[in-house]
C-alpha cells in the first residue's frame, strides 16, 4: 500500500489505459477520482471499483473546459481535502492529414491532449500541498519522441506533453513536487484499435495485416498491456520515486530507445 492516504485524480480514468491506472492507483491504497467526459466511462469506472472495495469519485469534467476544471477539482477538494497525485491520461488520437480542408480534429486533439493538461495541472497546484511527496504524471507517447504521416496534431499534443513535463518540473521542483511523463508504445486497447483501423484503411491494407507489420517493428514482439503502464504510475507517484522528476519514461517494448 505504497499510496496509503493520497487522493489522485486520473484524467480519463475510466476506460484503457486510464482505468488501469486508476485500479492499480487504488490497490496500492490511494483514493481515487475518476474524470472523464463520459458518463459510460463513469459508470463502468464505478461498477469495478465496487469489485475492488476501494474509494472512488466519479468526476464528470470535459479538461478542454476551464470552468468544468475548476468544479472537478473543487469537488475532489471537497470530497477528500487535498490532492496529492494527478494523472493527465485523457487524451485522443486520429488522422488529420495537411490535405484536409477541414481544421476541427486538429483544434480537437491539441485541446484536448495539450490545454486540457494545462487547464487541470494549473487548478491542481492551487490544492497540491508543498512538500508532501506531489506528483504529477503526464501520458504522452513514443509518438511524442517521433512523428508518423497524418498524424501532426497527435505527434506535435504528444511532443507538447513533454516539453511541458520537463519545464513544470524546474518550475515546481521547489515545492518538493514531481513531474514526470510515460511514453507508451502500441497498448492493446479499444484507442489502439481505433488506430489500427484508421491506419489500415490509410494504407490501403487490412487490420490484420497492419497489426502484423505493428508488433513486428516492436523488439519483443507484442503490444503492451495496459496494466504495464499502470505499474511505473503507481511506482512514479509513490514516495519511492521522489528521486525522479523532468524525465520521459518509454513503456514500449524497445521501439524507440530516446
Amino acid at each position: 500500500m505504497l499510496l496509503a492516504g493520497k487522493v489522485a485524480i486520473v484524467t480519463g480514468g475510466g476506460s484503457g489505459i486510464g482505468k488501469a491506472i486508476s485500479e492499480d492507483l487504488a490497490k496500492n491504497g490511494a483514493k481515487v477520482a475518476v474524470a472523464s467526459r463520459s458518463p459510460s466511462h463513469l459508470e463502468a469506472a464505478v461498477e469495478s471499483f465496487k469489485k475492488l472495495d476501494r474509494p472512488l469519485l466519479p468526476v464528470r469534467m470535459d479538461v478542454r473546459k476551464k470552468a468544468a476544471v475548476q468544479k472537478g477539482v473543487a469537488s475532489v477538494v471537497a470530497t477528500w481535502g487535498a490532492v496529492d497525485i494527478l494523472v493527465n491520461n485523457a487524451g485522443i488520437s486520429g488522422l488529420n492529414r495537411m490535405d484536409d480542408p477541414d481544421d476541427s480534429r486538429w483544434y480537437d486533439i491539441v485541446e484536448t491532449n495539450l490545454t486540457g493538461m494545462y487547464l487541470i495541472t494549473k487548478e491542481v497546484l492551487k490544492v497540491m500541498r508543498d512538500h508532501s511527496d506531489g506528483r504529477i504524471i503526464n501520458i504522452s507517447s513514443v509518438l511524442g519522441k517521433f512523428g508518423v504521416p497524418g498524424y501532426s496534431a497527435y505527434c506535435a499534443s504528444k511532443h507538447g506533453v513533454i516539453g511541458f513535463t520537463r519545464a513544470l518540473a524546474l518550475e515546481v521542483v521547489d515545492r518538493g513536487i514531481t513531474a514526470n511523463t510515460i511514453c507508451p508504445g502500441w497498448v492493446d486497447t479499444e484507442m489502439a484499435r481505433l488506430g489500427m483501423e484508421e491506419n489500415a484503411a490509410f494504407q490501403a491494407i487490412t487490420v490484420e495485416e497492419f497489426k502484423r507489420q505493428a508488433i513486428e517493428a516492436v523488439p519483443i514482439k507484442r503490444f503492451i498491456a495496459a496494466e504495464e503502464v499502470a505499474y511505473w504510475v503507481s511506482y512514479l507517484a509513490s514516495p519511492k520515486a521522489g528521486g525522479i522528476t523532468g524525465q520521459a519514461l518509454n513503456v514500449c517494448g524497445g521501439q524507440t530507445m530516446v
